[in-house]
């Protein structure tokens, strides 16, 4: 019996970067094309590890042809032989094949990733096949490098990462759109004598929710350990369609005592930095391969509206420092703006205090500053509690960076630390002060000033990968309407 586990099997990344050739080699990888003539057939190989194929050359006999008959793309296999310097265009080396064996074969009239261009609406109705073409290969190898990133530069910052709660009775935004938990019956649902569902009877004895954010229990964290992170997912019951949103997404969201706004928008421009850096140090490949991509795609399309290249707008991020400019003096250029005084924004802009819109974020990144953008000291009204209110009682110290094709990034502000001054916002807000007791109690034992930031995942791979939709950033999108897989 062959032993398919030998010493020198590779992946496809690693034979592809070894420095000589002419020796034996084995790999494992899916077929992604197959040609044949009479004397020769060529297999384009591909195990995962990278965007590039690996070519097998089989010379045709009467024993070999009958194991080639049932090689089709999508067919798993296992082939040895000699890794020797291809005279192909493109490609360093080909395998020349002694022997291959099929793990599994797929059907070629029933295997739906065939060898020519698929929509991303026909990827998405296969998501658990669409990790197999390059598209999503390359999505997927940059999504692991950017987690690893994330990780790394916490770690290199002295941050402790925590695991926050994924079930919660609180809700963090005070936006109410969560998704609920419960082992209650719905048909059979016990009520108090009110009318009210009695949750009482439920499980954890109180409504309980999916997460939207866990930020309230890392600060609890930052109060002991100084520096902490959680990275995990959060769930919106929002019931939004659009290309920005997901009702099931990851977020990154540190802490940090003894720290300001300042402190905050330091180490949230550091960390984007770092990722971006970190995509193009080991990244090229699949970024060269997404860049052909979007020219591709863009190539009919006016040259005023194409995106800029995509590892030039990645350089842009690095090699610039992020403007940062008040909400107050954003207002004030949105409101002289071209769009706004000929009506061009859908939501126009005509006094303080608007919530600027996706439109207005990235007219001021891409259009009148042309780099990254942070905006601090938004109105109270439009911010969540938390946050610190400025001396003029009308502000807080909230910050929100601003991405080039994305618009909001980033999330964040110092946080309240004055005992009175929370439970007051609370009041205002019609936030109950019992149900968030424990969040209080940090402001009445050794509180402390404290900063931190949401960093929506997706969003950043977004900018990242320069795809046009969230839903093809994670392996299974959930949104309105779609939870299949």
């Amino acid at each position: 019996m062959i032993n398919y586990m030998s010493s020198k099997k590779l992946n496809i990344k690693a034979l592809l970067n070894l420095p000589q050739a002419n020796i034996e080699v084995a790999v494992d990888a899916w077929v992604r094309t197959k040609r044949q003539s009479k004397n020769v057939a060529f297999l384009a190989l591909n195990d995962g590890s990278t965007i590039h194929n690996l070519q097998a050359v089989v010379d045709v006999d009467d024993q070999i042809e009958s194991i080639l008959d049932r090689i089709h793309t999508g067919a798993s296999v296992h082939v040895e032989g000699i890794l020797i310097p291809s005279e192909g265009k493109g490609q360093s080396y080909e395998l020349k094949t002694t022997t291959i064996h099929i793990w599994g074969e797929a059907n070629p009239d029933e295997y739906p990733l065939q060898p020519k261009k698929h929509s991303l609406e026909f990827l998405r109705e296969i998501a658990h096949l669409r990790f197999r073409s390059n598209l999503f290969g390359a999505v997927t190898r940059i999504r692991h490098a950017m987690i690893f990133a994330i990780h790394n530069y916490f770690n290199q910052n002295g941050f402790y990462n925590v695991h926050t709660p994924i079930i919660t009775a609180s809700d963090a935004e005070g936006a109410g759109e969560m998704f609920q938990v419960t082992t209650l019956d719905l048909n059979n649902l016990p009520k108090t004598e009110d009318g009210s569902i009695d949750y009482s009877k439920d499980f954890f004895g109180k409504s309980a929710n999916l997460t939207v954010s866990g930020q309230l229990e890392a600060e609890l964290a930052a109060m002991a350990l100084s520096k902490v992170y959680t990275f995990g997912p959060t769930f919106r019951a929002e019931n939004s369609n659009t290309s920005r949103h997901l009702a099931e997404f990851w977020m990154i969201e540190p802490e940090v005592a003894f720290a300001d706004i300042n402190d905050d928008m330091d180490l949230a421009e550091g960390l984007l930095k770092y990722c971006v850096q970190y995509a193009l140090d080991h990244c090229n490949d699949d970024l060269q391969f997404l860049s052909e991509r979007i020219i591709a795609e863009e190539k009919s399309l006016p040259e005023k509206d194409r995106s800029m290249e995509l590892i030039e707008k990645l350089k842009m991020v690095v090699d610039n420092d992020f403007v940062r400019i008040t909400y107050t003096e954003a207002i004030d250029i949105l409101k002289n703006s071209n769009p706004n005084k000929k009506k061009k924004f859908n939501y126009i802009i005509e006094a303080w205090g608007a919530d600027l819109q996706s439109e207005h974020e990235r007219y001021l990144v891409e259009k009148h500053f042309q780099k990254p953008v942070i905006l601090t000291d938004y109105p109270k009204e439009i911010k969540a509690f938390y946050m610190k209110l400025n001396e003029d009682n009308q502000t807080v110290r909230a910050m929100d960076i601003l991405f080039p094709g994305i618009g909001e990034i980033v999330g964040g502000s110092q946080r309240e630390e004055d005992y009175e001054k929370l439970v007051g916002r609370m009041r205002e807000m019609h936030i109950p002060e019992k149900e968030m007791s424990w969040y209080l109690d940090t402001r009445k034992f050794g509180s402390a000033p404290h900063a931190g930031f949401g960093l929506g995942f997706e969003r950043l791979l977004l900018f990242v990968t320069g795809m046009g939709n969230v839903r093809d950033v994670i392996a299974f999108p959930r949104t309105p309407k779609n939870c299949e897989f």
